[in-house]
C-alpha cells in the first residue's frame, strides 16, 4: 500500500482544501476531501475526532471505510465524571460498525495536571502549542493518530486518514503515518488534504 501511494504521489498533483475561517462549518466539505483520497489510495482506515457524536455519525455516512475510529473527549475533560458523547450518538455509531476510543488525550493527561495545580506548562502541551501552529484541528488529528496507535485501533505500518476540528466539527484532514505516543517521532504527515488558512481579521 505504501509503494501505491509513492506511485500516486508521483503521478499526479494532490490538492489541499483551504477554509478562510475554522470550525464547523467546514465539516462536510473536509469529510469529503477525506472521503474522495480514501478512495482514490484504497485506504483501510480514518480516524476522526467527534466529541458529541455528531460528526462521528457524519463520517460514518460519507466515508466508506473498512476502519472508522472515532475518538472522543476522555471522560472528566469539561467536569468530573461526565463523558461528552450521548448515549444516543454512541449506540447509532457503534450499530455503523465505527468502533470508539475513549482515553486519555496524547498531548494531556498528568502534564495537564501539572498546569492546573502549579501553573507551569509540560512537555505534552508545548508539543501541542506548536502543532497548533498549522491550527487546532491539525493538532487534534496528530493526537488522535497517537492515542488509535495506542489503543491498538490503528496500525502503524499503514497510512490512514486522520481528521480533527477547532471547537465543533471537523476543518482538518491529513494523510498520515501513525505513531505510538512513545515513539511520537515516528509519526509521519504524508499529505495536507484540508485545513483552515487562520485568516486574522
Amino acid at each position: 500500500m505504501t509503494q501505491d501511494i509513492e506511485k500516486d504521489r508521483d503521478e499526479k498533483t494532490i490538492p489541499c482544501l483551504y477554509f478562510r475561517d475554522p470550525g464547523r462549518d467546514n465539516t462536510r466539505k473536509t469529510l469529503a476531501a477525506a472521503a474522495r483520497r480514501v478512495r482514490e489510495l484504497d485506504l483501510r482506515t480514518v480516524l476522526i475526532a467527534s466529541t458529541s457524536g455528531e460528526t462521528g455519525l457524519m463520517a460514518a455516512e460519507l466515508i466508506d471505510v473498512e476502519n472508522l475510529v472515532v475518538v472522543s473527549h476522555s471522560t472528566g475533560f469539561i467536569r468530573p465524571d461526565v463523558q461528552q458523547m450521548t448515549p444516543e450518538d454512541r449506540e447509532a455509531l457503534e450499530k455503523s460498525g465505527a468502533r470508539i476510543l475513549t482515553a486519555q488525550h496524547a498531548f494531556g493527561g498528568i502534564g495537564r495536571a501539572v498546569r492546573k495545580k502549579l501553573g507551569t506548562y509540560e512537555l505534552e502541551e508545548l508539543v501541542a502549542f506548536t502543532l497548533r501552529l498549522f491550527g487546532q484541528g491539525m493538532k487534534v488529528a496528530i493526537e488522535i493518530a497517537l492515542m488509535a496507535a495506542d489503543a491498538g485501533l490503528v496500525s502503524t505500518f499503514e497510512p490512514c486518514v486522520s481528521i480533527g476540528g477547532t471547537n465543533d466539527g471537523a476543518d482538518t484532514a491529513v494523510l498520515l503515518k501513525p505513531a505510538h505516543a512513545q515513539d511520537f517521532f515516528d509519526l509521519k504527515v504524508q499529505e495536507i488534504l484540508a485545513k483552515p488558512r487562520l485568516w486574522e481579521d
